[in-house]
């Protein structure tokens, strides 16, 4: 069973500037992680920033750092910073992200993005141990750059990892592998792709948690981020390998024809169960458990909106926090 207890960061409602009421009422919960994610929302570095000056016991991660949007000296620079603020606490998570956040959003081309994440993975390897780097990938070049300030503890390097090939890049040459959009019956299929990494290998697990008791109301919203993730073709793929194509099929075939309504409606309460937790805290909680008994070693739950967490009341948030905790 994992010992580590993760929470994604930022909350929605809550501004960064109040964040460290947030890390302590973490910290009093029981957790020992804080993550943060990189979509149209707050930068992946900023908040675990924040929590590296506010919360010095916590681990941090990204979850992810897009490999599209920054240059490779850039992201080089942006972790070994936080490296310095936080040693032997943050470890970088990279991964390809989409072609919505990094084409539309970024203005990025969003192409090869296996060999980018590969490439990319490989640079920062070298460039974070304080190597000279120059020489040609297959995804972009690199001429003499080395770090100014090559961080004392090189953070460990996770990649997120959906299907085999990712999943055995991340296993031959990460530290560890970012999962996402999955059930703990899932867990079992990826962690078979990963079979060959080396000990003390990270796996770590983004989980969707809506801590409330009204299944209709935590139904509905995990239809809404159904559609909104497994309508994009790397996530469909994925989950057509762990073999949802024939329960999928209807809610993709409606989104195709630009039926939004009847791709919610397509959706059947199994697989929302599956993949969203809900349920009181204590309920959650118990099933955020089951993943890490499935071998997640960091799991980290991603807080979807709810009445009372939507109420901007500090203290009925401080509550769920602390009914989801470990303390």
């Amino acid at each position: 069973m994992s010992t580590r207890w993760g929470m994604t960061v930022p909350l929605a409602g809550v501004p960064l500037a109040d964040h460290a009421a947030v890390y302590a009422a973490l910290e009093e919960a029981g957790f020992t992680d804080v993550w943060s994610s990189e979509v149209n929302g707050s930068d992946a570095f900023t908040p675990l920033t924040l929590a590296a000056a506010w919360a010095p016991s916590f681990g941090l991660g990204t979850a992810i750092a897009p490999v599209f949007t920054r240059g490779p000296g850039l992201l080089a620079m942006t972790a070994a910073a936080l490296a310095e603020t936080a040693p032997g606490r943050f470890q970088l998570g990279i991964g390809a992200s989409s072609p919505v956040v990094v084409g539309d959003w970024n203005a990025a081309d969003f192409t090869e993005p296996y060999a980018r994440s590969r490439d990319m993975l490989r640079f920062l390897r070298a460039a974070l141990a304080g190597e000279v780097v120059d020489g040609d990938f297959d995804t972009f070049s690199v001429r003499r750059f080395r770090l100014e300030r090559p961080p004392a503890t090189p953070p460990q390097i996770l990649l997120a990892a959906l299907r085999p090939g990712m999943l055995r890049l991340a296993a031959a040459e990460a530290d560890g592998v970012i999962l996402n959009w999955l059930s703990p019956g899932d867990v079992p299929t990826a962690l078979a792709e990963v079979k060959g990494a080396a000990a003390g290998f990270e796996v770590a697990a983004r989980i969707f948690v809506c801590p409330t008791d009204d299944a209709a109301y935590a139904r509905t919203v995990g239809r809404r981020m159904i559609t909104s993730y497994l309508t994009v073709p790397a996530y469909a793929a994925f989950h057509r390998w762990l073999g949802r194509d024939e329960i999928l099929r209807p809610m993709w075939d409606a989104w195709a024809a630009g039926d939004r309504k009847g791709a919610l409606a397509a959706i059947p309460d199994e697989v929302v169960d599956d993949l969203i937790v809900h349920g009181t805290p204590a309920q959650c909680r118990a099933r955020v458990e089951a993943y890490a008994a499935a071998g997640i070693t960091v799991p980290v739950m991603a807080l979807l909106p709810t009445p009372a967490l939507n109420s901007g009341d500090f203290p009925t948030i401080r509550g769920v926090l602390t009914d989801l905790g470990r303390a």
